[in-house]
């Protein structure tokens, strides 16, 4: 069994896509846009011809996947927060600092009990996010 996030960025993929790209190192393995969607296209907005139905995007080991979504109306990833383990304090600040570029930083990264290294932000997408440094062996 697997289990993989399926982010919906409501417009934004192709731009959330590219911050991570960025700022994380994500690697590009599946895109599909609305307009390659088989008929009926009566379902999709004319002007989301070019935003994203599907993609998948590797960030280290992890594959998450992501789209524009049902072409509602707001984006809410609310309940949810992605974790990003990494071996230590630089390769924390280089995630964190990345990622809270245009976003909110919850919790300051620093030292906890459990961490040399840890804090929480939510990125300029609305996507909550924990980055931990794991502590030397």
């Amino acid at each position: 069994m697997k289990v993989q996030p399926y982010l919906m960025f409501n417009g934004r993929c192709e731009e959330a896509i590219n911050f991570y790209k960025a700022e994380l190192g994500a690697e590009v393995l599946a895109l599909m846009r609305f307009k390659e969607n088989p008929p009926p296209p009566d379902k999709v907005p004319p002007n989301w011809d070019n935003k994203v139905m599907h993609s998948c995007f590797k960030i280290g080991e992890t594959e998450i996947m992501a789209s524009d979504g049902d072409c509602a109306d707001k984006t809410a990833f609310g309940g949810v927060r992605l974790s990003i383990q990494v071996k230590n304090e630089a390769e924390a600040a280089r995630a964190f600092n990345g990622l809270s570029k245009g976003g909110t930083v919850k919790m300051p990264l620093g030292k906890t009990f459990f961490s040399p290294s840890f804090g929480m932000l939510d990125d300029r997408f609305g996507v909550s996010w924990m980055v931990v440094a794991m502590p030397a062996a």
